[in-house]
């Protein structure tokens, strides 16, 4: 058997060899933005990729037309590795720009690095397959094409089909502004259709007639915002208005639509904010003399933290090291700071394990792991997996510091060299970790001791009803 540091290096032979195909992966990606379940073009673009990398595709995994499954060996220990590639909606964006350019308005965007994330865990399942072939390593390596992470929850979909119960360990990333293991667990999260239907007329003529659904709908918004003094501090609750019932303020509104996120900690207190939030609606209604129709949308499950897993990933990206950024990198990311960037971004930007960073323009390190467990305000699908098996994930160092996630400024700099550095970290961290799994098949079963004994008497449960599938979110009610 290889000694470690040789092994390191051959998987960094191997990364680097396909970087440059699967860097060119990620730009087509970005130059097709497309959003939850429509990702069509994307999921061809990732299948073509791996088909010619020798893996055996799966197509239309869980009754899902834009999720699959990219698989190569045989037997076990079967070692995941979760992709994604859907966009935002109007975050259209010229690359390189250093101001709000939108390539066509209102058009889509990868406001969250989607397209690095899902090309740079296919080139860690790539690399990983050589290394399976070159050491004679039995096993499976299985890349998962994951639809609809911001709006939708693919892998929650994928979870309850049961596409995740065979794997032996799971892994993925993010692209971040900076270098760590994510050692937090995340909010739960229920994304939910409010549905106000009411009765048309001329709103001059006979306005006693009608019944608005928008009033419906502005009515539940102030009865949720007097209920966020009496939820819990640690809850969201937050919305958009997805159908104002039409641009004509003469005809009074039959119908309109509003879709909201509500998160907690764990699973069961998001449905209990649920089902307040649904009194609210029902209580709107009931004021407006409308009716209301509610369709949960997606959900996702909290994050179930892997210690095991995340020292062993620690320790690789330690001796990987960060991206290393040259001086274009450092000139183009100095000045989209200076015109585009506020002091409050960077301040909230900031990991308060490592103060210093205010002051860099890329992270030039790894951050420690965190001496304690805490949840993070924000919601991922990959909470879902991490009921099932255990799960690690880390995130690299993509775009400057002060980056917000989900703006134009994240659009811009996701097709730049320096956003391919931190894609191939990803890659070598997630291999190198993997192959590390596959040698060493006790890694796997202290892995697994880990989330049975959190996990207790827990199992998982799936936040979508069995009834709800992603084609009922694009039927449209009459």
């Amino acid at each position: 058997m290889r000694n470690d540091r040789l092994s390191l290096e051959e998987i960094a032979r191997q990364i680097h060899t396909k970087a440059l195909d699967f860097c060119a992966l990620s730009d087509r990606i970005w130059d097709m933005p497309e959003l939850a379940f429509e990702e069509h073009r994307s999921v061809a673009e990732q299948c073509a990729a791996l088909e010619r990398e020798g893996f055996r595709i799966k197509k239309n995994a869980g009754g899902i037309p834009t999720a699959f499954v990219a698989e190569y060996g045989r037997g076990g220990p079967v070692i995941g590795v979760l992709g994604e590639y859907d966009a935002l909606p109007a975050l259209s964006q010229i690359s390189g720009a250093l101001k709000q350019e939108p390539t066509a308005r209102g058009a889509s965007g990868h406001g969250c690095g989607h397209n690095l994330l899902g090309a740079g865990s296919a080139l860690a399942a790539a690399a990983l397959k050589e290394a399976l072939v070159s050491e004679g390593i039995p096993g499976t390596v299985r890349y998962y094409g994951c639809p609809a992470e911001e709006n939708g929850g693919g892998k929650t979909y994928m979870a309850r089909a049961g596409l995740f119960n065979d794997l032996d360990i799971a892994l993925c990333w993010h692209p971040h502004i900076i270098n760590e293991v994510h050692a937090t667990s995340s909010l739960a999260e229920i994304q939910v259709y409010f549905r106000f239907h009411g009765r048309a007329t001329h709103a001059a003529y006979s306005p006693h007639m009608g019944r608005s659904a928008l009033d419906a709908i502005e009515l539940m918004n102030v009865g949720v915002n007097y209920m966020r003094e009496h939820m819990p501090t640690d809850a969201r609750v937050h919305y958009a208005i997805t159908n104002t019932g039409g641009d004509a303020p003469n005809t009074v509104q039959a119908y309109a639509e509003s879709l909201y996120s509500i998160r907690s900690p764990v699973l069961p207190d998001a449905q209990r904010l649920f089902a307040r939030v649904k009194k609210i609606a029902e209580g709107a209604a009931l004021m407006t003399e409308t009716s209301v129709v509610v369709q949960i949308a997606g959900g996702s499950s909290n994050i179930v933290p892997n210690k095991v897993l995340q020292e062993l990933m620690y320790e690789n990206m330690c001796r990987i090291g960060p991206p290393a950024f040259d001086e274009a990198d450092y000139a183009f990311a100095k000045k989209l700071r200076e015109t585009s960037m506020t002091e409050e971004s960077l301040l909230t930007s900031i990991s308060p394990r490592d103060p210093s960073l205010r002051s860099k323009i890329f992270h030039d390190g790894v951050l420690g792991l965190p001496g304690r467990e805490e949840v993070e305000m924000g919601t991922t699908d990959v909470g879902d997996a991490s009921w099932i098996v255990p799960t690690v994930q880390c995130h690299t160092a993509c775009f400057a510091i002060g980056t917000e996630f989900h703006s134009w400024q994240m659009v811009t700099q996701a097709k730049l060299p320096a956003a391919h550095k931190g894609m191939i970290l990803a890659a070598q961290t997630i291999a190198a970790t993997a192959i590390d799994c596959l040698r060493n098949p006790a890694i796997i079963a202290r892995a697994k001791n880990e989330l049975n004994e959190r996990l207790g008497s827990h199992s998982y449960v799936c936040p979508i009803p069995p009834d709800v599938t992603p084609d009922d979110l694009r039927k449209k009610p009459a």
